[in-house]
């Protein structure tokens, strides 16, 4: 049996048609869910994005980031756990080579490239998309000042964000990298996915193959091709500001924010068209039939909820950590179900191994979860903790809960007359706050690591944002 392996960055749970949304389009996820297990409760065990990558090539955890260190070329300050796979670790695509697997690699989320980065360990092939966000792709010719400002409000033009990049940089860097862009098929979504195609034609001759495609979009800069934007936004008399601003959301206008939406929804709308491309290769292929695919994502983003534009460790909401997630097997198996128990994003490659018929040398902290999704076996997990620098989430059945390891700045939400987190309840339940943060301790080892506490100034993405 073969495997595909694809990781959407920054898709939102409920932003896609299979778990709810009913205003923008995403039908190819929605059709592939519908031949797959689709896990409604499934977060990350850390964030932000090197972190997600790290569990899904090794299976286990780095939470609480001890080991964390910041290395030249890399220097993201204030995210511990960002750095390269643990050479300890044996990741996915190793163990497949031993077991002659041909693996390919193929991703636009540059951070895996940057200098000390070892994230394409394991695969045959590997191949770097480039130009996305801040990459250090282009360096000129530098678009003019009136044509980068023309993509920022007046009212943030002399701004930096708050992790400290000025809007005009950001932004420059960014058209900068994207000048030659002619075409729908020259932008990332597009590239990635016809790599894949590409990829799979190439290697016909494989007895079986891993393949990883993991797509940058729709991250930001938000800027769809204009007819997916003008589908869920037709006003032509809206700036069309392309960062995510990274602090409070009443710094834009209205008009603005909706921008921001419409322009979000219609990545997420080129997204899922390109991985429709990317399906129909394989049913042209009769791969379908033979390989195990999974979908997920790395984490959302808040674009107005929470009085936010951005992601951040506190507060850590639903938006941000409820994860996009399905496995397809090839045979049928929980096609068309619904798998609502708490799993975590590291339970995948184990999963996957399972299903191949591998079990890992090195033992995998991730579970099995397939006999649960199929209704097998009782719970895995009776709570979850993620973790953001200095910052926890815990979340089990009833409550959601955030704060700072050591309980700062609490924030308690009953998840069930309160799902959307709006009213917070930790001062009239801390021995519940009490409770969960213990959770979270227990979960990085039973005490809470130093280095946390030095973090504590420099919490991740984002200072705290809450109202």
């Amino acid at each position: 049996m073969n495997a595909v392996l694809i990781i959407i960055d920054t898709l939102r749970q409920d932003h896609v048609g299979c778990y709810g949304n009913k205003w923008i389009r995403t039908p190819y996820l929605d059709s592939l869910a519908k031949e797959s297990v689709l896990f409604t409760r499934a977060y990350p065990e850390s964030l932000p994005t090197l972190q997600v990558r790290r569990v899904l090539q090794t299976g286990c955890r780095i939470f609480p980031f001890t080991n964390h260190e910041g290395l030249k070329g890399n220097l993201f300050i204030g995210a511990p756990g960002w750095g390269p796979v643990s050479e300890k670790r044996d990741t996915i695509a190793e163990i497949l080579q031993v077991h002659n697997y041909r693996t390919g690699f193929i991703t636009d989320t540059y951070h895996q490239f940057k200098p000390s980065m070892n994230f394409h360990r394991g695969f045959d092939e590997w191949t770097w998309i480039r130009g996305q966000e801040n990459d250090c792709y282009r360096s000129g010719p530098l678009p003019s000042e009136k044509e980068v400002l023309s993509y920022i409000p007046q009212t943030l033009r002399t701004k930096t964000t708050a992790t400290g990049r000025k809007f005009t940089d950001f932004i420059g860097r960014y058209l900068t990298n994207v000048a030659d862009r002619h075409s729908e098929e020259d932008y990332f979504p597009a590239r990635v996915f016809q790599e894949g195609v590409k990829w799979l034609e190439r290697n016909q001759d494989a007895e079986n193959f891993f393949l990883v495609l993991d797509s940058f979009d729709p991250h930001e800069p938000w800027d769809p091709p204009t007819s997916y934007r003008r589908f869920y936004d037709p006003n032509e008399g809206v700036i069309d500001f392309l960062a995510s601003g990274y602090g409070r959301a009443d710094q834009v206008s209205q008009p603005i924010l909706r921008r921001l939406r419409a322009n979000y929804a219609g990545e997420v709308t080129l997204v899922d068209r390109w991985l429709g491309y990317f399906l129909e290769k394989m049913k042209i292929l009769n791969l379908m039939d033979n390989t195990l695919i999974a979908v997920i994502s790395d984490h959302g983003h808040c674009i107005g909820e929470h009085n936010i534009v951005g992601k951040q460790g506190h507060p850590m909401s639903r938006e941000i950590c409820d994860l996009v997630f399905m496995i397809r097997h090839p045979q049928g198996e929980g096609a068309g179900t619904t798998c609502e128990s708490l799993v975590y994003n590291f339970d995948l490659p184990p999963t996957l191994l399972a299903r191949l018929g591998i079990e890992p040398e090195k033992l995998m902290e991730g579970k099995d979860i397939w006999p649960l999704a199929l209704g097998r076996t009782n719970e895995a997990y009776h709570h979850i903790t993620c973790g953001w620098g200095p910052f926890v989430m815990v979340r089990d059945r009833r409550y959601w809960y955030n704060a700072y390891i050591w309980g700062e700045l609490p924030l308690l939400y009953d998840l069930e007359s309160d799902p959307k987190l709006k009213n917070n309840i930790a001062g009239e339940h801390p021995e519940i706050c009490e409770k969960l943060k213990q959770l979270a301790i227990a979960d990085a080892g039973g005490q809470i690591p130093d280095s946390l506490r030095k973090a504590a100034t420099t919490p991740g993405c984002s200072p705290l944002l809450a109202e």
